[in-house]
């Protein structure tokens, strides 16, 4: 058994590739993927100590990093390409510890990201990705056994410690936290009216925008409240509960 550094820029394939080189050896595998971009620990079992995988490779694991909030990106991470940003400058840290602690704490459900090394009909998700294919991925369980967020001298960014099980993804997680503050639309959006012929969006540069239809996202707070209500009321045509 070898325990590997992994530095950033490099994929943990490489690391079995470069350690076959060095050793001789075609036995040899690792107890978990690290993403390229990720630095840290890397176990790695070389001949008859892969036998030894299957004890290590279902272990939980403990990560560190920063989460950045106001853009989304193509990869869940700083790597991808911006597909849009969001005004969170009004987040706070106590907001984000909520969230983290009321729906991301315990066991929860992920779906899977497209940039991952699962596999679906014999593919690779990050394969089906690089070629712009996007499938339905089930969620998949996971428990998160520690999630905390600490203030950094960045506004916009968490220092995140997580503690999980095995198969959890940390760009998810970051991701479904981002979702959880549920300020997108309410930053992006000052007034909101309706008639027969639809709904009108006035954005926050004085913008109208004009639609068939409007998805208002509601905490899920307010949501088991019950204390929701529109002024003026919203017409029974345009009501649509899922």
């Amino acid at each position: 058994m070898t325990v590997i550094d992994k530095p950033a820029g490099v994929t943990s394939h490489d690391v079995v590739n470069q350690l076959r080189r060095h050793f001789g050896e075609k036995r040899i595998g690792h107890a978990g993927t690290l993403d390229p971009d990720a630095t840290g620990v890397l176990v790695v079992a070389v001949g008859n100590a892969t036998r030894l995988m299957r004890f290590l490779s279902g272990a939980d694991k403990s990560y560190v990093g920063e989460i950045v909030l106001g853009s989304s990106t193509s990869t869940l991470d700083s790597a991808g390409d911006v597909l849009a940003t969001f005004d969170m400058s009004s987040v706070t840290l106590a907001q984000a510890q909520a969230v983290a602690a009321e729906h991301l704490t315990g066991d929860i459900l992920q779906v899977p990201p497209m940039v991952s090394a699962l596999k679906i009909d014999g593919r690779r998700l990050h394969e089906l990705a690089r070629e712009g294919i996007e499938v339905e991925r089930a969620a998949r369980p996971s428990t998160v056994s520690r999630f905390e967020l600490e203030a950094t001298d960045d506004p916009l960014v968490f220092r995140a410690t997580v503690e999980c099980s095995s198969g959890t993804y940390i760009r998810s997680l970051a991701d479904d936290l981002a979702n959880g503050l549920d300020i997108r639309m309410s930053t992006a959006v000052r007034d909101v009216s309706w008639n027969n012929n639809g709904v009108k969006l006035v954005l926050v540069d004085g913008a109208p925008l004009t639609c068939d239809r409007v998805i208002i996202t509601v905490p899920l707070g307010v949501l088991a409240a019950g204390d929701m209500s529109f002024n003026p009321p919203l017409p029974k045509t345009h009501q649509n509960a899922i």
